[in-house]
């Protein structure tokens, strides 16, 4: 999960309704209707599965989206207690912030699958020989192609996440075959909380506005890297630069809104706030890397789409 505040997140950041609808009833070791039978043993990097895991246990939001993605919801028996979506996933009380060994043996699954290994989970759940996959937070899309298609092979499903990772190669393809050519790149700055932290062009996020062609306010405040792509901006630079667009990723968390933006000092002024050019995003969505990345490019092409070129 992408950063949002320094509280909440380290900085380590559609498909699915209808994938579901195409998920076969569960059966211990029959692979969904419509697909081939996966060949097991199988293995992923440094981890082995001697047969279809059927009792998967996902820590990590981005991973659970992209499990029911790829039709392996049925194999679904916990997720945590941050992954909302698709809204029938079997939600838990574990945590992928603090994860707990004995919390997670205790749903007896054959798989984890983790975002993070916080307080080495890995090892712990090692020495309870349960198999473990980490999902660590995308850099590019590419990452999130190789994590969809690595869970597919894992779970049985290599042919419906070849078709997912396909079908957002597709979709964003075409997305951003018709942007128009500006003589001035339009600028704009992304924010993951009210205390003004933002994403600069070198994290996962900010590589989707890349594809867009916008000009990010915020790289100059990480140029040497120390933030880890992710500085804390001030009201004054943020002024200063003036972007055309103010993007909100904190929309749910924080009830940040263009009326909230426009109250704030000094941002009245603003171009994107005079132009209504404050766009309000999903919170989850504009923080996970899984299929629904489609769902966000197409909100940000929208709104770019209604400026002159």
């Amino acid at each position: 999960m992408f950063r949002r505040t320094p509280r909440l997140f380290a900085a380590t950041l559609a498909v699915a309704a209808l994938a579901l609808g195409a998920c076969a009833e569960k059966t211990d070791d029959k692979p969904a209707a419509g697909t081939a039978a996966a060949s097991y043993p199988v293995t992923v990097g440094a981890l082995t599965l001697d047969k279809r895991p059927e009792k998967i246990v996902s820590l990590s939001p981005t991973a659970t989206e992209m499990l029911f993605a790829i039709g392996a919801g049925p194999q679904v028996s916990a997720v945590d207690d941050q992954s909302n979506f698709p809204a029938d996933a079997p939600k838990s009380d574990l945590s992928g912030f603090q994860p707990n060994a004995e919390a997670i043996a205790g749903k007896n699954p054959d798989l984890v699958v983790l975002s993070n290994d916080t307080n080495k989970i890995v090892d712990q759940l090692g020495k309870l020989k349960i198999p473990v996959y980490l999902t660590p937070a995308a850099s590019t899309l590419d990452d999130s192609y190789r994590q969809i298609t690595d869970l597919g092979s894992l779970t049985g499903h290599a042919d419906q996440a070849a078709d997912v990772a396909k079908r957002m190669k597709d979709d964003i393809a075409k997305l951003v075959k018709d942007l128009p050519q500006r003589t001035e790149k339009l600028t704009y700055y992304h924010e993951l909380g009210p205390e003004l932290y933002s994403a600069t062009s070198k994290t996962f996020i900010g590589s989707i506005y890349g594809l867009v062609g916008l000009t990010n306010i915020a790289d100059p405040a990480d140029a040497d890297g120390k933030n880890g792509g992710y500085p804390q901006l001030s009201q004054e630079v943020i002024v200063k630069a003036n972007p055309d667009f103010v993007f909100l990723a904190d929309s749910k968390c924080c009830q940040q809104n263009a009326d909230s933006v426009r109250a704030r000092s000094g941002w009245s002024g603003l171009t994107a706030v005079k132009n209504n050019q404050v766009v309000a995003l999903d919170d989850d969505i504009a923080s996970r890397w899984g299929p629904r990345v489609v769902d966000l490019l197409r909100v940000i092409i929208d709104a770019v789409a209604k400026v002159p070129a």
